[in-house]
């Protein structure tokens, strides 16, 4: 059943084009057969014109020569000879009528070189030519029309009459019949077949192209769809394959895209729903061991102070994990706005350096820069730039090592403040640089001697800048100086 819905839109469109193909052709065969029987009309009406004008033009010659009163049998022989003639060439029945409508000559008088008195023929002496179609033909100089010449035939015949006029009067009516049923359905079947055998050809040919290009067309959208089948259940390795420059492709090149984000996005959860288990995991294992010693007296009560002093520091720990946390949602949701004054950066790296003055002293760290400090004056939101400077110089303060060195510089590039904080220490390697700001990435344990952190700090940083259009980056010796900096617009 899959199966059959997968290819639901390729039988669609090949079956609508093949049906808008089919109709083409009918409608083209239907306006073929019209033209060409028009065509043929109007070549049978010109003929049978140029025919009855000959027959009007030699009777009327006669007539006027007075030939016909002098020698009647031979004019009544050579215009029923002319009428035979022209009968036969045209497949045409041709005859002339006097001015009441009877038939006085036709080809039918003539049998065996003999000729039959004038009105007389046995097949053409039944003949009364309406008193409509004498006057059409007398006031039209002739016509031409489809007409059964009022029951005279059985079906309708192609008719073009003509007046045979002596001296400005009417003597006579030249009339031609040709039966069109037989000779235009036989032409036009003739017609129908060469265009049939063409359209077959041109059929077999248009439908092996419908074919090729609607599978072609569709093959992106049935990849799409295999696609999101897999999606759906986690897979986002499955790539479209792109052809081409079109409308199709840019889509399959977006969906593309859209999947190799939602692997971004997808692995970027999974680490840190793991990161934030672990996080929380491992303190809380921690606080909930030393709580459980205390009150089963497994820690003696001389010891209970140090254990309990562990337990504050786990959950002071706890305490900026969560509050780190809720403040990468805010930042990633846009809930946290930007109130920006003016105040003095290198001010406030001086004042945070200050909470940092036991540790410094106890482990013996030096400082280098800070008398050559001046005061610089950015506009940006103070607390927030507070919080990168003081994630920065907790990070220094935790991996320089005892008697090691941090080093502080702020300048100013006339539009931007520059801000520069590094340590001395085993450095960060080129594995970890490319990642120190992703959520939850922490570099070797081996370099923070002890200390632990959230992994949040870097990430915190870089978008609280990335929210100021500032720029953070970092470059790192191994043994040597590892150097964070930062920037700000001045303005």
């Amino acid at each position: 059943m899959r199966r059959g819905k997968n290819n639901n839109l390729f039988r669609k469109y090949f079956l609508l084009m093949s049906m808008v193909i089919l109709l083409s052709f009918v409608i083209l065969g239907s306006a073929l057969l019209f033209f060409v029987s028009r065509s043929w009309l109007r070549e049978r009406e010109e003929l049978l014109r140029q025919n009855v004008q000959s027959v009007a033009a030699t009777t009327s010659e006669l007539v006027s020569s007075g030939y016909m009163r002098q020698n009647e049998s031979g004019s009544v022989l050579l215009i029923c000879n002319t009428l035979a003639l022209l009968s036969d060439s045209v497949d045409a029945d041709i005859f002339i009528v006097d001015t009441e409508g009877k038939v006085i000559y036709c080809q039918e008088l003539l049998r065996e070189n003999m000729v039959i008195m004038p009105g007389l023929c046995p097949v053409h002496a039944g003949y009364t030519i309406a008193d409509s179609y004498l006057k059409k033909a007398v006031e039209n100089d002739g016509f031409q029309e489809l007409t059964a010449l009022n029951g005279i035939y059985d079906t309708p015949y192609l008719v073009v009459a003509k007046p045979i006029a002596v001296e400005s009067s009417v003597i006579g009516i030249v009339f031609a019949a040709q039966p069109i049923a037989g000779s235009l359905g036989v032409y036009l079947l003739s017609i129908l077949r060469m265009f049939g055998f063409a359209s077959i050809v041109a059929l077999i040919i248009a439908f092996l192209t419908v074919y090729y290009m609607v599978y072609r067309i569709t093959a992106p959208l049935r990849q799409m769809s295999k696609a999101t089948k897999l999606y759906a259940a986690g897979d986002f390795s499955y790539r479209i394959t792109v052809k081409g420059n079109d409308e199709l492709a840019q889509l399959a090149e977006g969906f593309n895209n859209m999947a190799k984000d939602l692997a971004i996005l997808e692995s970027s959860r999974r680490n840190f729903v793991a990161n934030v288990s672990h996080e929380l995991k491992t303190p809380m294992t921690t606080i909930g061991g030393f709580i459980d010693g205390i009150l089963d007296g497994t820690i003696k009560d001389d010891k209970r102070k140090k254990y309990l002093q562990t337990v504050s520091e786990e959950i002071k720990r706890l305490s900026r994990l969560v509050t780190s946390m809720l403040n990468m949602s805010k930042i990633e949701a846009g809930e946290l706005t930007i109130n920006p004054s003016r105040f003095d950066i290198a001010e406030m790296i001086f004042k945070t350096l200050l909470s940092f003055e036991q540790v410094i002293e106890k482990r013996g760290i030096q400082l280098q820069g800070l008398e050559n400090l001046q005061s610089l004056f950015v506009t940006a939101d103070e607390d927030m730039i507070n919080q990168v400077v003081y994630n920065l110089l907790d990070n220094a303060v935790k991996f320089t090592p005892d008697f090691g060195t941090i080093v502080v510089t702020v300048y100013s590039d006339k539009t931007r403040a520059v801000v520069k904080i590094g340590n001395t220490g085993p450095g960060i390697s080129s594995e970890d640089i490319g990642r120190i700001f992703e959520r939850f990435y922490k570099v070797d344990k081996a370099r923070s001697f002890g200390t632990q952190g959230s992994g949040l700090g870097l990430c915190i940083v870089k978008s609280i800048l990335d929210m100021h259009g500032g720029t953070i980056g970092v470059k790192s010796v191994e043994n040597g100086l590892t150097e964070f900096a930062f920037t700000l617009p001045l303005q």
